[in-house]
């Protein structure tokens, strides 16, 4: 995958809940790292699957040496170097973990970040983020802090929804645009996480165009009618029809692969090789759902 993330796993609970084991995965050409990862398994608290639901909220970790990953040589011999777990509850109980693992190199622009009211404070600053060569940009990211309503991770703070803001340059929400520019960032995407007690949690995902985060990204969102998923809003790195065609397209619950995400609550997975045209046509596809309390909100789509 010519992205900035270069894996994306799921990995769901046991019949008897107690473990993590593998779900499904998109690995591109790196198949030694996908047999390691398929045989593996994690109870709560262990690896980084398991941390993130102990946790309840999404861990970012940049160093796999001396930390708690389970497969850091095969991770290394695949030039991993980062991992980022997100947690998917439906009120208390785990409905699976998202992991997205990045690669350096001297090209890797792109960030990933992860907000929240520490302290159960009114402001959302970093508490982790990953931003492969970016080392300017997270410096000012590290120091900034958004109150509900402001930047991008105070608007999906306020409307507890995601928020794809795809020309960033052009919109007063992006607070960092300038200092974005200079980076290369000109797509992001903001998603709310399931809060724990007053903690609030927000992931934005900054897509710079040499290594976008992902070739596509879509949000979906039940229609005035609550009876069919719309596309609320998408970026493509291609400006190409299939673009438009999602505009008019809606997706009935348990129809296809954004229906079955929106029926059971759980992230999925497919490969290029079973994708229709209205899940992406050639893309692989991640389909994340947003819960919020227990009830569904929407779901955010990485194509790749």
């Amino acid at each position: 995958m010519k992205t900035f993330i270069k894996v994306a796993e799921i990995w769901i609970p046991t019949k008897d809940r107690i473990r993590l084991e593998f779900g499904a995965g998109l690995y591109g050409s790196l198949n030694e790292f996908r047999s390691a990862s398929e045989k593996e398994s994690f109870a709560y608290d262990e690896g980084l699957p398991g941390k993130a639901w102990a946790a309840g909220h999404p861990l970012v970790l940049t160093e796999f040496d001396h930390s708690y990953f389970k497969r850091t040589k095969s991770a290394k011999k695949a030039g991993l170097t980062c991992g980022i777990a997100i947690p998917v509850f439906s009120g208390e109980f785990l409905m699976a973990v998202v992991v997205f693992l990045c690669g350096d190199d001297q090209h890797h622009a792109g960030a990933i970040e992860l907000w929240s009211n520490l302290q159960n404070s009114d402001e959302l600053a970093v508490m982790d983020g990953y931003y492969g060569t970016l080392d300017d940009f997270e410096a000012i990211s590290r120091a900034m802090k958004f109150t509900k309503g402001a930047g991008l991770p105070g608007l999906v703070w306020e409307s507890g929804m995601p928020v794809l803001i795809e020309d960033m340059g052009q919109s007063p929400a992006f607070v960092r645009s300038a200092d974005a520019k200079k980076a290369g960032i000109t797509t992001v995407l903001g998603i709310p996480v399931s809060a724990v007690a007053s903690q609030v949690y927000t992931m934005t995902f900054l897509s710079a165009k040499a290594t976008p985060i992902a070739q596509r990204l879509q949000i979906w969102v039940p229609d005035e009618s609550g009876q069919c998923l719309v596309c609320q809003s998408g970026y493509s790195r291609q400006n190409d029809e299939l673009a438009e065609i999602f505009e008019t397209m809606s997706v009935r619950k348990g129809e296809g692969l954004l229906g079955r995400v929106w029926l059971t609550g759980v992230p999925v997975i497919r490969d290029n090789s079973s994708c229709t045209l209205a899940e992406g046509g050639l893309n692989s596809m991640l389909a994340v759902p947003v819960i919020d309390d227990g009830h569904f909100k929407a779901v955010v789509a990485f194509l790749f």
